[in-house]
């Protein structure tokens, strides 16, 4: 299974200024099976250490962090002779042993030569409840599940993928109704890995939507073994919320339908367990559309979207069929799924950090706002060929932004105003 990171792990390897690397991911994206892949593609040589579940190279790291010893440790647990260069050391759910965090900034400074790579599922969790973390000691990456570009190569579209890598527009409307099967497939299937193999192998709509409801059980099992008694019902009520809040009008999040009389600050850390566990992604409003974006979001506005598209469909069980056949998939659900796919896109296939904007009158708001060659860009999704845009055109009345982006599934075009993007080539434009 292609996977675009690689090629950023590839560059990290080449690195002069090459320091250890966390990878961070939510359970079951793959980032062991990219760690390993790696090894076997780059190195002569990978010594894969696991801490779930190994009390003895916990308390390697639970004495001092000679580098010496450490290494001495490797070479004994993983019977790989440890050499500088050709060696990749993978630290598997690191943040089960906080000091072999701690030890990055002696692999930095004292033996950089030494290529280690680090995940965990609950690194994000470990980092907000305490573990000291070595900023400005480590390289950082962030695993998703696939993008649906990652998508057409896993099910051997790789011809629909060249088309994008090419930018190509006249081929995208040629095949256009080709695209939007496999973009109708990927809202069903999603990116994550387990699903999109089960059905390159299979094509069994039934078998994808068994391992989501699978994956949706573990993750909601790791809420009774990692959260605090207190804490869990709060992560149960914004994880259940999530799907119902989409689907209105206006997705932004409100506790007060989460539970009558919620408030923001009362679910803060809840929510913030779920980020931080890569389970949901949140989508911040700005006040301002202004460079730069972060320097004007609002902390107690945002928007909260799922891991991946395929799992916000199981667990808000939609069925196949109604995804699947004539047109529904696009206008089903009020276009939440389709927010979903642009945001998980955006996060996933692109550098953008993506935000929201509403007028100061509240009488308009735009979906996305992102920045791009220094400026800010507004971006409306549109869940159909219907394609009326009010919002859109009053805020481009108003600011006249250098460029405008319509996400829809009309076919591409650029108009006086406004560039149409076919929703299955984000890729290519981002």
């Amino acid at each position: 299974m292609e996977r675009a990171l690689m090629k950023e792990l590839r560059r990290w390897k080449a690195s002069p200024r090459r320091k250890p690397l966390v990878l961070k991911g939510a359970r079951q994206v793959g980032k062991t099976w990219l760690m390993k892949e790696l090894g076997r593609q780059c190195y002569a040589k990978t010594a894969y250490v696991n801490f779930d579940r190994n009390p003895r190279m916990k308390q390697v790291f639970d004495q001092d962090l000679d580098i010496e010893r450490i290494l001495m440790a490797i070479n004994l647990e993983t019977g790989v002779r440890v050499t500088p260069h050709d060696t990749l050391i993978i630290f598997d759910e690191v943040q089960e042993a906080p000091r072999a965090i701690s030890a990055f900034k002696y692999f930095c400074e004292d033996a950089p030569d030494y290529h280690i790579i680090a995940a965990g599922s609950q690194l994000g969790v470990a980092i907000h409840a305490g573990i000291s973390f070595p900023v400005g000691k480590v390289n950082m990456m962030q695993l998703y599940p696939l993008s649906f570009y990652e998508f057409l190569h896993a099910v051997g579209e790789e011809g629909l993928a060249r088309v994008l890598d090419d930018k190509n527009t006249e081929m995208m409307t040629l095949f256009h109704d080709r695209f939007t099967t496999w973009l109708k497939n990927y809202y069903f299937i999603g990116g994550m890995p387990e699903a999109v193999q089960a059905f390159a192998e299979h094509h069994d709509y039934t078998e994808v939507r068994t391992i989501q409801q699978d994956l949706l059980a573990m993750y909601e099992a790791d809420f009774g073994k990692h959260i605090e008694p207190r804490e869990l019902p709060r992560v149960r009520m914004i994880w259940n919320a999530i799907p119902v809040q989409l689907a209105k009008e206006n997705r932004k999040f409100f506790f007060g339908q989460v539970k009558k009389g919620g408030r923001a600050r009362d679910f803060e850390m809840a929510a913030q367990w779920l980020i931080d566990c890569g389970l949901i992604a949140r989508v911040y409003r700005v006040a301002k559309p202004a460079i730069p974006l972060r320097a004007y979001l609002e902390e107690n506005a945002y928007k909260l979207f799922f891991l991946d598209i395929g799992l916000l469909g199981a667990i808000s069980e939609l069925d196949a069929r109604s995804l699947l056949e004539g047109n529904r998939v696009f206008i089903e659900f009020k276009g939440a799924l389709t927010e979903q796919y642009v945001c998980q896109q955006l996060l996933s296939d692109s550098s953008c950090e993506p935000y929201y904007y509403t007028s100061e009158s509240g009488r308009y708001e735009i979906d996305f706002m992102i920045q791009q060659s220094g400026s800010v860009v507004p971006v409306e999704v549109k869940a159909e060929r219907n394609v009326h845009a009010k919002s859109l055109r009053a805020y481009y009345d108003k600011y006249h932004p250098e460029e405008t982006i319509r996400l829809s599934m009309n076919d591409y075009r650029q108009e006086e105003w406004v560039e149409n993007i076919p929703l299955f080539a984000m890729h290519a434009f981002f």
